[in-house]
Order: structure tokens, then C-alpha cells, then sequence
């Protein structure tokens, strides 16, 4: 069955057919098919645009169905062009004329808005609950790990002492700005097309508001226009899921480079390892890799959409039948990296007396050995100097700062003093760093405590 025909006189070539076909992959959305459609006859019902004897036909006979498709007693046939061609089909199988008048005063543009609209609007919760459930590692994470020390980086080079919570912090505040972003989205778009037909509303006195409030939306698209042809929500979706995955494969790099052999940071779990077919010694971060290799194909569905949207004029095209199948490849991608990801760093150990070690060889506490001298008199550009020097020393002789004996601190400059191995320990190091936001078990212990109260009140409305 199409939902059209009576002006053409002849059938659609087969593969006319194939390619103007979109139920192969619409058919995921069969659940918000129906609970449009039951929503759309209720509403008629009450405007008494159809008698509630039909209505009632309409609504058990759409329930069955769902019934059937979710219990596969029914299956979709890609015979039809579409999930709507399908479900109104097997609607007037089962009760005849009345199903006919399930489309009454609507368009399958404004019906599919409605669709991609319901089922974006779930994935951006389902999103937001798998951000929300990595948040909560990353937290445990942070809460058990104020005292690890590790060198903090700038251009892959050791820089400055700082924790494992610290740098878990900085991804946890990258998550939840992710979180914020589907939150906004989800109150942009959380607005009902249906009602808007083709592109010109209908003649019909249908109550828009009342289908916008059995579907739990804000309220009704106010032009009937942009609501057949807008795919903004889409493209701020996938922005969103390209961003995640951004944030994701940020995070997948270091992770693989903790796991190698020459900085053994981290051990992965062998739940989220593979070996070698060859080197029987491999043991490989495949996850992380394939996270970071599956953040250009999101990549790619964002400037796909963008790319088929930027020269359309209004109202509804067909080529925004392509919005579909590169979303939902998207939303499953971006799924299922979190879901993995999140398993991967639960179940991962750290090698706290590993990262101490690379902290202290790498000469992070250099900048602190420099403040050393600026609190004793000596100006800074003249500290840095010195402290240059020092690092030259233990670099030839392959020691780091905390192992270089105090004559030789003296020999480059007398204002070296025995205190100064205090001053440049790991720990003083991290401890005095108390500002905001810093690495200091009191200034994480703030951090934490606030991440602790964003996640137990955070959520989608």
C-alpha cells in the first residue's frame, strides 16, 4: 500500500521503488509511529473530527500492533515505502474503513517530523543517562585517587606535579558541559510538528496544543513551514554526539599511552583488551582505539547533514529522508562508546608509585624549586635561570631535583637552603596549590564535593 497514488497511472519502478524506500531503517521509530498516531486520533476525536466509536477501533487496533511488532508476532515487510505505509496498512487490515481515517487532517511530512522528533527526543535522554552513569566512574575515580601523584602535561611534555583526581576532574567538566548541551537541545526541540501538514497546516479544526500535551511536549511549532522542515534539533544532536565523542577520544589517547609499556600509568582490564594473533606478549587497549577511530564517522554524519541541509529551500524536500540512517548510525556509535568506555575505566588499576616516579623524573617540581628562590629574594627571571641549570645538572648526571645533593644545589646558587627538599616534594608541590580548582587535596576536596551535588540533582526535566 502507498500512502498515495490516485494521480499516477502507472506502478513505480522496482527500483524507483528500492530507492525512494526509507522502512529498511524508519521501521526503528515504530513505537513513535504509533504513539503519534494515537495521540493524533485522540485529539480527533475530542475536535469530533471522528467519532470516538472510530477512535476507539483506531487506538486498540494501533496497540495490537505495537503489541505484535514488540513480540514479533508481526513483522514489518519492507513491501512498504515506509513505517507509515506499513502501520496505517495493517491498520485498515484489521478494521477496515475506519483505519482510512486514521490520516485525517495530517501529512506524512508533518507525521515523520513528529516521529524523528519523539525518537531524537528519547535518544537525547537515553544519552544524557549513559553521560550521567560515566560521570559517576569518573567520580569514584576521583574521590579515591587525591593522593595519587602523576605529571600534569603541556605539549605531551611533563610539566607540573599534579593527581589522578585532578586530571579526572578535567574530563568530568568536559562530560557535564556534554550533559548541559542535551539539555538545551532537549528544551529547543521539545515541540509537537503534528498538526502542520504538508506544509500549510489544514482546514480541519484541529487542537495542536492538545496533541502537543498527550505527547508531552512544551507546546505546539508555531510555523507550520519551518516544523515540516526543520532539522536544526538534528544538527545540534549530532554537533553534541560529535563533541562527546571528541571528549571521548581525548580521553581514549591518553588512556592508550598510560597502558604502553614505556609509561605503565594504568593496567587495563582484560575484559577491555585483546591480544596478538602473533606476539603472544600483546595485550592491546583495542577499546581506546577503536573509540578514537569511531569518532570520525560521528564526525562525518554531522557535515553529511549539514552538507544535504544548506541548500534547501523551504518547505519539505525528500532529501531529508537522508537525515535518518547517518543519525542513527550516529546515536548507536556514540551509545555504545560511552557504554564501553565507562566498563573500560571502572575496571582499570593505577600505578600510583609508577606515576610518582615519572612525576619526579620528568622535573615537574622545577617551576616549584623556582618559587623556592622568588620567596627568598631572588627575582623570577633570574630563578628560572637557575633552576635551568639544575635541570642541565640532573640531566647529565640522571637523577631528578629531589635526588641532587644540597652542595650542589649551592654550587649554582648559596640561597639554596635544607629546606628546600620540603619545597619541592611531590606533595608540597600539590598541597600548596590551594586556589580554585587546583590539584590540592582541599581544593579537590571542594571540586568533589560539588560534582557530588551536581550529579544527585542533574537531569533532563
Amino acid at each position: 500500500m502507498k500512502l498515495w497514488g490516485g494521480r499516477f497511472t502507472k506502478e513505480t519502478n522496482q527500483l524507483v521503488h528500492n530507492f525512494n524506500a526509507s522502512i529498511s531503517y524508519d521501521q526503528r521509530f515504530y513505537r513513535q509511529d504509533i504513539e503519534g498516531s494515537i495521540a493524533h486520533v485522540t485529539m480527533l476525536a475530542q475536535q469530533g473530527i471522528i467519532t470516538s466509536e472510530d477512535r476507539f477501533a483506531i487506538v486498540n487496533a494501533l496497540r495490537e500492533i505495537l503489541d505484535g511488532i514488540e513480540n514479533k508476532t508481526l513483522v514489518i515487510s519492507d513491501e512498504y515505502e515506509d513505517i507509515h505505509s506499513f502501520v496505517e496498512a495493517t491498520l485498515i487490515e484489521k478494521i477496515g474503513d475506519a483505519g482510512k481515517r486514521l490520516h485525517t487532517g495530517r501529512s506524512r511530512n508533518d507525521q515523520v517530523a513528529l516521529d524523528m522528533r519523539l525518537y531524537t527526543r528519547d535518544e537525547v535522554r537515553h544519552t544524557d543517562e549513559l553521560l550521567k552513569s560515566l560521570l559517576e566512574v569518573i567520580l569514584r575515580i576521583m574521590e579515591e585517587n587525591t593522593g595519587t601523584y602523576m605529571p600534569g602535561f603541556t605539549h605531551l611534555q611533563k610539566a607540573q606535579p599534579i593527581t589522578a583526581a585532578h586530571h579526572f576532574g578535567a574530563y568530568f567538566e568536559m562530560f557535564k558541559r556534554d550533559r548541559q548541551r542535551l539539555s538545551d537541545i532537549y528544551k529547543r526541540m521539545n515541540y509537537c510538528p503534528l498538526g502542520a501538514g504538508a506544509l500549510a497546516g489544514t482546514t480541519y479544526p484541529l487542537d495542536r496544543d492538545y496533541t502537543a500535551e498527550l505527547l508531552h511536549f512544551e507546546g505546539a511549532t508555531l510555523n507550520s513551514m519551518d516544523s515540516v522542515s526543520d532539522r536544526d534539533y538534528l544538527i545540534e544532536f549530532l554537533s553534541a554526539l560529535a563533541t562527546i565523542m571528541m571528549h571521548l577520544s581525548r580521553f581514549s589517547e591518553e588512556i592508550i599511552i598510560w597502558n604502553s609499556n614505556e609509561y605503565r600509568f594504568v593496567e587495563l582490564d582484560d575484559a577491555y583488551s585483546t591480544g596478538s594473533s602473533i606476539m603472544p606478549q600483546k595485550k592491546n587497549p583495542d577499546i581506546a582505539e577503536l573509540v578514537r577511530g569511531k569518532t570520525g564517522r560521528v564526525y562525518g554524519a554531522l557535515l553529511s547533514l549539514l552538507t544535504t541541509m544548506k541548500g534547501l529551500p523551504l518547505a519539505y524536500n525528500k532529501d531529508m529522508q537522508e537525515d535518518k540512517e547517518l543519525t542513527f548510525d550516529a546515536i548507536d556509535t556514540t551509545k555504545g562508546c560511552i557504554a564501553l568506555f565507562t566498563g573500560m575505566i571502572d575496571t582499570m588499576k593505577f600505578n600510583p608509585q609508577v606515576m610518582e616516579t615519572s612525576a619526579k623524573n620528568g622535573f615537574t617540581n622545577a617551576t616549584d624549586a623556582a618559587d623556592y628562590l622568588v620567596n627568598h629574594g631572588v627575582t623570577f627571571r633570574d630563578a628560572h635561570g637557575i633552576v635551568g641549570q639544575l635541570v642541565l645538572h640532573c640531566i647529565e648526571k640522571g637523577i631528578a631535583l629531589d635526588d641532587m645533593p644540597l652542595e650542589e644545589f649551592q654550587a649554582v646558587s648559596p640561597v639554596f637552603k635544607e629546606d628546600v627538599y620540603n619545597a619541592i616534594s611531590l606533595k608540597t608541590c600539590v598541597e600548596k596549590r590551594l586556589t580554585k580548582g587546583a590539584p590540592s587535596k582541599k581544593a579537590m576536596a571542594e571540586a568533589i564535593k560539588a560534582c557530588r551535588e551536581y550529579l544527585d540533582g542533574s537531569g533532563i526535566e
